[in-house]
């Protein structure tokens, strides 16, 4: 398990998750922590709870239920004792902690003129665990290489949650930035690459210091709202491809146009089923019929499997599959 994460544990949970087999904590995806309900952990399409021995079972009624006490030092852990300085991360329902762990929220929410001000009484914990994986771009940026200009096509990755978008982008990323096209690039060298990392998960950044590898020549935007980010990165930072995640909101397909029109190359992703459940969505819909996006990845995790694939084109038509060569 992530000493990341161990260390915002209180230790009654840390107890618990030190006792798991070596094999179990390392395919943990999530740890779930309620309130006076079972503890839960999650894997793939798999989940268990544990028990005050440190086992997992299958019954609710044997599983260690977190107490009050424990989700207070959660929470003050998380917010390293300052809930003033997370306000904003509270409001929105989630704190990054370093290695870009996003830890998801929800408990008694306060309105101030019916818009969410912040959330109270936190009763429940949802710690995604990230993880970098280097190479799972290769597969799939060769088709995403657009000849012509020289770079990578528009493209907007789509899945559902936990499929495996935020870690295909990073590890995009990593390949623009180097060079590593996987195919015949005609000699062509790395690209200038901007990173927009609104919930800290792309870069997990430390003080403004990349931990996961995005390249050699990627500049990171931490902890910035994507549309204005992408913006400061078109004024000052002469990006070449523009990375984005979760994008959805009126001001993003703004950014979008902006970069789109100086030149830039975007790289985003979105909460989708497939491509017709994201053209359901008045934003990215508009975005799809101005024919913004020249390339999308649909990602489809199956149970023990790889994440597998398709890649359509600007009018949502499959693209033929043709096998990546290494590079």
């Amino acid at each position: 398990m992530h000493d990341t994460i161990m260390h915002i544990l209180p230790q009654t949970l840390r107890i618990l998750l030190s006792s798991l087999p070596p094999d179990v904590q390392a395919s943990v995806e999530e740890i779930r922590v309620r309130e006076s309900r079972p503890f839960e952990l999650i894997w793939g399409d798999g989940y268990a709870f544990v028990d005050e021995r440190g086992q997992l079972v299958t019954g609710e009624d044997r599983a260690y239920k977190p107490t009050r006490q424990d989700c207070l030092t959660l929470l003050e852990m998380l917010t390293n004792h300052s809930m003033y300085t997370h306000e904003e991360e509270l409001r929105r329902g989630y704190i990054t902690i370093a290695g870009g762990h996003r830890v998801g929220l929800a408990g008694r929410t306060v309105l101030d003129q019916g818009d969410v001000k912040q959330i109270r009484d936190v009763s429940s914990f949802n710690i995604r665990i990230a993880r970098e994986i280097q190479g799972v771009g290769r597969q799939v940026l060769p088709h995403l290489f657009d000849p012509i200009r020289r770079s990578v096509h528009h493209t907007l990755v789509i899945s559902p949650p936990q499929q495996g978008k935020t870690t295909l982008v990073r590890d995009m990323a990593r390949l623009i930035s180097r060079g590593e096209w996987g195919v015949n690039s005609l000699g062509m060298t790395g690209k200038k690459v901007g990173v927009v990392d609104e919930r800290s998960e792309l870069a997990a950044c430390v003080r403004g210091v990349p931990r996961f590898d995005l390249g050699p020549r990627t500049d990171v935007m931490d902890g910035c709202p994507k549309a204005e980010g992408m913006m400061m990165m078109i004024r000052s930072l002469s990006p070449d491809v523009l990375v984005v995640d979760e994008i959805g909101r009126p001001e993003d397909a703004g950014a979008i146009h902006e970069a789109v029109h100086t030149g830039i190359r975007v790289v985003a992703t979105a909460h989708g089923a497939d491509y017709e459940d994201v053209r359901m969505r008045p934003v990215l819909k508009q975005l799809l019929e101005e024919g913004v996006f020249t390339r999308y990845v649909i990602l489809h995790r199956r149970k023990g499997e790889p994440a597998a694939y398709r890649i359509l084109d600007r009018s949502g038509k499959p693209l033929e599959h043709y096998p990546a060569r290494k590079g």
